[in-house]
């Protein structure tokens, strides 16, 4: 499509006359092209005059098929043929409608004047019996008027759909990308959320599972103590997996327990310190209330690293530092010494998805190994 003035606007190919389409188009014009030379047959018209109209008509028919391709030139053709017998008029007309609809604007009127000259000219040496040529011109002139005005209005309708498809086909692929934008997002989501759960539980499992595995000495009541915490644990990973499942599916009555907090922090403690982690907690927010979102986040920064430090240092201590007030920034510092073998294997990912989940709250997550100790930091925006 040709951008520009309302006459500017090019026609769709797919709009464009083609295969049966236009065998069953050229069958209507010969029809009418018929009926012109029946009709100047019943006039009078004989002998050399007549068989110059059904050779004008025909010609004419011959040429229509190649105006879809050859556009302008055959246009003109047709045009000059109509200057020569009245059986050339239909075909003239249609070609004049075929350019305004292809054509900017300033070439349709071209060839429509050349239509009006074309009658004109025919006028002069056919003159229509009881019709002044001034008269004669003026209704030419209103036809080929109307045949732009015609062909350039249905270009324009054409140009809107063709506009309005492509819309709709932007607007169908944008949708397709945010539908498979949002599937992303969810699985991450869904992933970080598995992860934070299950990886800590699934940590504490495994610290047991080593016990037993080590010391199978232990008396029958040790035994069954240390049974019966990886049976709790293994209840609570369940709980905890129900509750992501519900909050991912944005069901929160079927939440088995309300989403962890800042306030639930004690408790994961001391979940380390009886499986053996030596863990120091200098908490100077005190009893200070902090948001939802970054009460929460800033619980799952605890539980990472607490879960990092059981697989890479098992046995060694962990510092745990918060600060901060409303309105202010929450800190967050834990760090734990180098060594130990560690006994689970790691991804990685974890403190990926931990740096993301704290990114989407405003904040900011670093993690860095010095010669002696990893350290993990970060500041969430905490509101007033």
């Amino acid at each position: 499509m040709v951008g520009g003035s309302f006459g500017s606007y090019a026609r769709p190919v797919s709009y464009e006359l083609c295969g049966k389409r236009l065998w069953v188009t050229t069958g209507v014009i010969a029809v009418f092209v018929a009926a012109v030379a029946v009709g100047d047959y019943s006039s009078g018209t004989r002998g050399v005059p007549f068989v110059v109209e059904v050779g004008v008509g025909l010609a004419g028919i011959a040429l229509f098929p190649l105006l879809i391709r050859q556009g302008l030139p055959v246009a003109l053709a047709l045009v000059a043929l109509s200057t020569v017998a009245g059986t050339g008029t239909p075909l003239a007309n249609i070609a004049v409608i075929h350019v305004a609809r292809t054509r900017q604007l300033p070439v349709a009127v071209a060839v429509g004047v050349a239509g009006i000259a074309a009658h004109a000219v025919r006028w002069l040496w056919h003159p229509i019996n009881g019709l002044t040529f001034g008269w004669y011109v003026v209704l030419v002139v209103a036809l080929h008027a109307g045949l732009v005005g015609w062909g350039a209005l249905a270009a324009a309708r054409a140009a809107v759909i063709n506009s309005l498809r492509e819309r709709a086909e932007r607007a169908e692929a944008e949708q397709g990308r945010r539908v498979a934008e949002a599937r992303a997002a969810e699985r991450a989501t869904i992933a970080r959320e598995m992860h934070d759960v299950l990886a800590h539980r699934l940590s504490l499992l495994a610290t047991y599972a080593g016990a037993l595995e080590f010391r199978p000495d232990q008396s029958p009541e040790r035994l069954s103590q240390a049974a019966g915490v990886i049976r709790s644990t293994v209840h609570q990973a369940l709980n905890e997996l129900r509750d992501v499942i519900a909050l991912l599916r944005d069901e929160p009555d079927d939440l088995a327990r309300p989403v962890p907090a800042l306030s639930d922090l004690p408790s994961l403690v001391a979940e380390s310190r009886a499986i053996g982690t030596p863990v120091e907690l200098t908490d100077a927010v005190g009893e200070a209330e902090v948001p939802g979102t970054t009460g929460r986040t800033a619980y799952r920064v605890v539980q990472e690293a607490l879960t990092n430090a059981r697989k890479h240092a098992p046995g060694q201590p962990v510092r745990i530092a918060l600060d901060g007030e409303p309105g202010t920034t929450l800190t967050i510092a834990v760090s734990n010494p180098l060594g130990g073998t560690s006994v689970i294997p790691g991804s990685g990912t974890g403190l990926v998805g931990l740096t993301e989940r704290v990114r989407l709250v405003g904040g900011q997550l670093d993690h860095r190994v010095t010669a002696t100790e990893f350290l993990v930091s970060a500041s969430l925006p905490w509101p007033a």
